[in-house]
């Protein structure tokens, strides 16, 4: 059977099934048509069913014109009808793994996708799980689910775990150019899977095991957020002894050996930074380990949106203007520039902070003509047009994300304040008094 279902992925006669057609899912799918495959996507959400049967995209590096092409030659399709999955040979999963309310995992979305494929696995079928989540997930967890049907791995069906690396907005790097980390439950289980995504990534790594590839994803996230953290608490202390922490990092950056620019911002964002360094800190109280760096580095991250409303709140101040009934525009509301994803984007914290403290506040973002409902926030708000008539309106600009389409010449010259969280301005200390750093 292992020989028979490479050669069906190598003749690109295997049938894909990807479940989570999401900012995972989606240009994973993209990578498997580019590749000559047959793509049936799998997703609850029926608007976004919809669209991709109508040939729209929801995501703003995926074209409309592509996906049509391929739901036009029926290479590509979407359903919300999970017994589909026993067409498929291969099932890919790309669902969400969030934290709970007391930042524990949350493998709802995974467990539940895993029994659902269980209600219909065949002999034949490969399983690979691409959400993050921490070591031992995909044999503590999903195996005995799946070899719960009487299938054996190995045998009947091949289960591995191979990590999502993708950066929106990343012009550099894709995600057939990102290297793939790769790994089975058993050796028949990685070869596959290894040959799988040789057929759609330059460059594949495989690992001896899932435990490691779920391990390697968290190493790469907890160090970003770590170092982030460090470049946040920096910029606190920075800023009390009247250095700009921005012009400290450019300094440092000329060093041409053991060191590696990160800066600071408004508070963490996406669904990998701000969330799996919470999932190896749940999993090591198993060990009796207290990960006290990665909390640290966690609580310091968390206190940004704080950090921005107090520094808002004295640049207010300042100004002779209280925060209660004070109009406040910020700009920007997506977690980092020019992409259109929202998910735990700090500036929709700080938009709840400001608005607990009485301000009237709004926002501009050319890539949210509206804000939908999201699982932690429901605001009823548009999108506001930037003027030179609509900034003197408010009493302080907010920066949260520093689109490359704002007009910062323009804002600089008729917003009455600005608090600049991003280094947006590229200004050095408060200039003339109107302008702070967060």
């Amino acid at each position: 059977m292992v020989n028979e279902l490479k050669d069906k992925i190598i003749s690109r006669q295997a049938y894909i099934g990807i479940i989570g057609l999401g900012y995972v899912g989606l240009p994973l799918t993209r990578e498997f048509l580019n590749a000559g495959f047959s793509v049936l996507g799998f997703d609850i959400d029926p608007v976004k069913v919809e669209k991709i049967n109508r040939g729209e995209s929801y995501i703003k590096h995926i074209q409309s014109g592509f996906i049509a092409s391929y739901v036009k030659t029926n290479k590509f399709s979407a359903t919300n009808d999970f017994t589909r999955l026993r067409e498929v040979d291969v099932i890919i999963i790309c669902v969400p793994t969030p934290l709970g309310e007391h930042k524990e995992p949350d493998l709802s979305f995974v467990l539940n996708t895993t029994k659902t494929i269980a209600a219909n696995l065949r002999k034949g079928h490969v399983v690979v799980l691409e959400s993050t989540t921490y070591p031992g997930t995909t044999e503590e967890e999903l195996l005995p689910i799946l070899e719960s049907t009487g299938l054996q791995v190995g045998k009947d069906f091949f289960l591995g775990f191979s990590p999502e690396r993708e950066d929106p907005g990343n012009k550099k790097f894709s995600t057939r150019t990102i290297p793939k980390i790769v790994s089975g439950v058993t050796e028949h289980c990685l070869d596959i899977i290894k040959t799988l995504y040789d057929q759609i990534i330059i460059r594949t790594v495989p690992v001896s095991s899932p435990r490691v590839a779920e391990a390697v994803k968290l190493l790469e996230n907890i160090y970003r957020a770590v170092n982030i953290a460090l470049v946040n608490e920096l910029k606190t202390v920075f800023d009390r002894m009247g250095i700009d922490i921005w012009e400290v990092i450019e300094g440092a950056k000329t060093k041409p050996f053991g060191y590696h620019p990160f800066y600071p911002g408004p508070g963490l964002g996406g669904h990998c930074i701000p969330i799996d360094p919470f999932y190896l800190t749940w999993k090591a109280k198993e060990y009796d380990i207290s990960t006290r760096f990665i909390e640290l580095a966690g609580e310091i991250n968390a206190y940004m949106p704080y950090y921005v409303v107090e520094k808002t709140i004295k640049a207010l101040n300042a100004h002779k203007k209280s925060i209660k009934g004070a109009k406040i525009l910020l700009l920007g509301l997506s977690y980092k520039p020019d992409i259109d994803d929202l998910r735990e984007s700090p500036a929709l914290k700080i938009m709840e902070l400001l608005m607990r403290e009485g301000a009237d506040v709004d926002y501009s973002d050319p890539y949210f003509p509206e804000l939908p409902p999201l699982r932690k926030y429901k605001f009823d708000k548009k999108s506001v047009n930037i003027t030179p008539k609509t900034l003197k309106n408010y009493d302080c600009i907010v920066i949260t994300t520093n689109h490359s389409t704002f007009d910062y010449d323009m804002i600089l010259e008729h917003a009455k304040l600005i608090v600049d969280t991003r280094n947006a301005l590229k200004l050095k200390g408060i200039v003339n008094g109107k302008v702070y750093k967060a």
